[in-house]
C-alpha cells in the first residue's frame, strides 16, 4: 500500500471514528430527551399504582380516606403543569448536533456498553444521595502549574445582556476560558435544525401539556415528535425528578436558605480574597460542576467573569432555558415535591407550587464574559490552554463526582494562575463508591485528611476551614431533613 493509500485508508478511519462518537452522542441526547418526555407517563403510572393500593382497602378504611380521590386528581394537574414547564423547555433547546441523522452505526453491543456506561458515569451527580459525610471549605492559594492533554468542548457565551435576553450563543468564545478544541470544528453539521411539524393541540397525544391556566404548548421541533421517543428506564425519568428539586435549590426564593448556606459563605469569600476588583479587568472564576447555574450567575454578578462548567446534558437543558429565555421573575409554576408521599406534613405541603425563578436572570447585573461550557471537567481543563488561566477555581458539591479525585485536584492546580484561590465546599460522598457489578469502574475515596495531603503536595496551602451545617435539594417542610456536616 503506497503513502497515499495509507493516509487516505486513515483518514476514512478517523472520519468513521468521528461518525461512530458523534452518533453515540445523539443518542445518548435522544436518550435523555426522552426520559424528560417519558415523565408524564412515568408519573400517571405512579398515580394509578396509589389508587390500585386505595382501592384494595375495606370500605371502612376508605371511608377514612374519602379526600383521597381528589388528591389523585389533584396530583395529576401538578403532572400537567411540569410537564408543561418541562415540554416549553425542550422547546426551546437547541440541540448542538443533528438530532435527525440515523444512530444504527452504533448499534453493536460494545458500543452500547460504552453508552450506558457514559450516561452512568455522567449523569450521577444529578441528585447526590443524602448521607452524612465530611469535608470543608477552604481556600487555597497555590503556584504549581504543569501541562496536560486535550479535549473537545462546548461553550455557550452570556454577552451583549438586555432585559429580554440573556446572551448571545458562540462556540468558545469566553475570555479567560477560551477553549480551543470545539466539537463543532471537527463536524459537517454542528446545529439541529426545527422543522415545520406541529402537533396539532386538538389531538390527545404525550406531547401536549396544559400548565394552570389553561395553556396548551405543542412541538415545532421534528426530534420532539414521538418517532424519535426511546423507551426508557425508569432510573432515567428519576433524573428528571431531580432536576425539578433541584431548580428549587438554585432559582426559587424556597432554596433561599440551602443557597444562603452554600453560596453565600463562598461569594463571601471571593469579595473578601478579591477586594479590588476592576471593571476594566475583572478577575476570572472557573464553577466545575455548575449544575444549573445560580452559584456561576452570583459569582459573575459580584464583578468575576464567571463560567459554569457542567457534564450533565439533564443540568444543562435547564439551565439554558432559565438563563437565555426566562422573561420574568417568577414566570413559571413548577410542583417539585408531588413525587413522594413519604414525610409529609400535610397533602397541602407536599402538593403546594413553587415560582421560577425567583429572579430574572438577564437583569440580575452580570459580568461580560459570563458563561457555561458544556463537557467532562477532566476532559476540557487538561486542554494546555486552560493552564494558568483562573484566578479562582470555586467547587461546591463537586469534587466527590470524581473517579480519580487526585486528578481533579492535580488539573484545578493547573488551571489556577500563580497564586490563585480555590474554593471548596461540600461532603465526600463519592458518587461510583457504590457501583458494584462493575469491575472496571474505578472510584478513589480518600479522607478529608487524605485530599487536604494530596492539595499540599500541589502546591496548596491551607487557609481557611470550617464547618457548615447544610441539606441538599431538601424538602424544607418534610418530617425528614438529612443534613450534612462538612467540617475537618
Amino acid at each position: 500500500m503506497s503513502m497515499s493509500e495509507e493516509e487516505e485508508a486513515e483518514r476514512r478511519r478517523l472520519r468513521r471514528q468521528r461518525e461512530i462518537e458523534e452518533a453515540l452522542e445523539v443518542k445518548s441526547l435522544r436518550r435523555i430527551i426522552s426520559a424528560y418526555l417519558n415523565y408524564p407517563d412515568a408519573a400517571e403510572d405512579d398515580v394509578r399504582r396509589y389508587e390500585r393500593s386505595f382501592r384494595r382497602l375495606p370500605p371502612a378504611h376508605k371511608a377514612l380516606l374519602s379526600h383521597y380521590p381528589s388528591k389523585f386528581q389533584r396530583l395529576r394537574r401538578c403532572i400537567s403543569v411540569n410537564s408543561f414547564f418541562i415540554f416549553n423547555m425542550l422547546q426551546a433547546f437547541e440541540p448542538p448536533l443533528d438530532m435527525s441523522q440515523d444512530t444504527d452505526i452504533c448499534e453493536n453491543p460494545h458500543l452500547e456498553n460504552a453508552l450506558d456506561d457514559h450516561l452512568d458515569s455522567g449523569e450521577r451527580n444529578i441528585c447526590p444521595c443524602e448521607a452524612a459525610s465530611t469535608s470543608g471549605r477552604i481556600s487555597f492559594p497555590q503556584s504549581d502549574q504543569a501541562s496536560y492533554g486535550k479535549s473537545d468542548i462546548t461553550c455557550k457565551s452570556l454577552e451583549g445582556v438586555n432585559n429580554k435576553e440573556l446572551g448571545t450563543e458562540s462556540c468558545c468564545e469566553s475570555g479567560p476560558g477560551t477553549c480551543n478544541a470545539c466539537p463543532g470544528n471537527n463536524r459537517d453539521t454542528d446545529q439541529a435544525g426545527s422543522s415545520d411539524v406541529k402537533i396539532n393541540n386538538d389531538e390527545a397525544t404525550p406531547y401536549s401539556f396544559a400548565d394552570s391556566n389553561g395553556n396548551v404548548s405543542s412541538s415545532a421541533h421534528e426530534w420532539l415528535d414521538p418517532s424519535f421517543q426511546l423507551n426508557v428506564p425508569l432510573v432515567d425519568v428519576d433524573k428528571v425528578r431531580c432536576i425539578i428539586r433541584n431548580i428549587v435549590r438554585d432559582w426559587a426564593a424556597e432554596g433561599q436558605k440551602e443557597r444562603d448556606q452554600c453560596y453565600k459563605p463562598i461569594l463571601e469569600e471571593l469579595d473578601g480574597l478579591f477586594p479590588n476588583r476592576s471593571k476594566d479587568r475583572p478577575p476570572s472564576c472557573l464553577v466545575p460542576g455548575a449544575g444549573l447555574g445560580r452559584l456561576a450567575l452570583e459569582i459573575s454578578c459580584l464583578g468575576f467573569i464567571s463560567q459554569g462548567n457542567e457534564f450533565s446534558y439533564y443540568m444543562m437543558i435547564c439551565s439554558s432555558f432559565i438563563l437565555n429565555n426566562a422573561q420574568t421573575a417568577e414566570e413559571w409554576t413548577i410542583y417539585p415535591w408531588i413525587h413522594s408521599n413519604c414525610n409529609s406534613l400535610s397533602d397541602n405541603d407536599q402538593l403546594r407550587s413553587v415560582l421560577i425563578p425567583d429572579i430574572h436572570p438577564a437583569s440580575a447585573g452580570i459580568t461580560e464574559g459570563f458563561s457555561m461550557c458544556g463537557g467532562d471537567f477532566v476532559e476540557v481543563y487538561s486542554d494546555p490552554s486552560q493552564i494558568g488561566v483562573w484566578d479562582a477555581v470555586v467547587t461546591c458539591f463537586f469534587i466527590d463526582t470524581a473517579h480519580n479525585i487526585v486528578e481533579y485536584i492535580e488539573i484545578i492546580s493547573r488551571i489556577l494562575k500563580d497564586g490563585g484561590v480555590w474554593i471548596n465546599f461540600g461532603p465526600l460522598l463519592y458518587h461510583f463508591a457504590d457501583m458494584y457489578g462493575q469491575e472496571d469502574e474505578m472510584s478513589i475515596e480518600l479522607s478529608l485528611e487524605d485530599v487536604k495531603k494530596v492539595a499540599l503536595h500541589y502546591g496548596f496551602q491551607m487557609e481557611k476551614e470550617r464547618t457548615i451545617e447544610t441539606t441538599y435539594t431538601t424538602n424544607p417542610r418534610s418530617m425528614m431533613q438529612v443534613r450534612f456536616l462538612p467540617g475537618a
